[in-house]
């Protein structure tokens, strides 16, 4: 079952953007760990951290605010990474906001199955604090 979510108007298209540099980032993961330690790296370095526990959590995140970068789990109840990525992508007003997905999956086959869901970077669990802080700061132009 499909969780799509209503196309926004052409002015609330508008509304809502991410902002370069970007400051703002969207961690979407079902481990309240995982979150935390996204939290404690990108809080460190100046960011401002928003969470959402499942896919479809994040999809209403995203929808209520500017959003600069989503980090996102691929195994979640309620809606998968995969899927979360790939509504993001079908909606005009989110796709052109950059991702990074995570998983200890490891596979050639799933990280293909990442960036053909829609996303921008692929990281394995577990997370290591300085390449995952590099890739945010590629990813939002916040390069130091």
């Amino acid at each position: 079952m499909t969780n799509a979510l209503p196309t926004p108007s052409a002015a609330e298209a508008g509304a809502r953007r991410f902002t370069w540099p970007g400051t703002r980032v969207l961690v979407v993961d079902d481990a309240i760990t995982i979150r935390l330690f996204c939290r404690q790296i990108l809080e460190k370095a100046g960011f401002e951290v928003i969470e959402a526990i499942n896919g479809l959590e994040g999809l209403e995140q995203l929808l209520q605010g500017t959003i600069d970068l989503i980090v996102v789990d691929v195994n979640m109840q309620k809606m998968d990474g995969y899927e979360m990525l790939r509504e993001v992508r079908r909606q005009p007003v989110l796709s052109a906001i950059p991702a990074v997905m995570m998983s200890t999956k490891s596979k050639p086959e799933d990280v293909d199955k990442a960036y053909a869901a829609g996303a921008n970077y692929y990281l394995f669990k577990p997370i290591r604090p300085e390449p995952f802080l590099a890739c945010v700061r590629l990813l939002t132009a916040t390069v130091q």
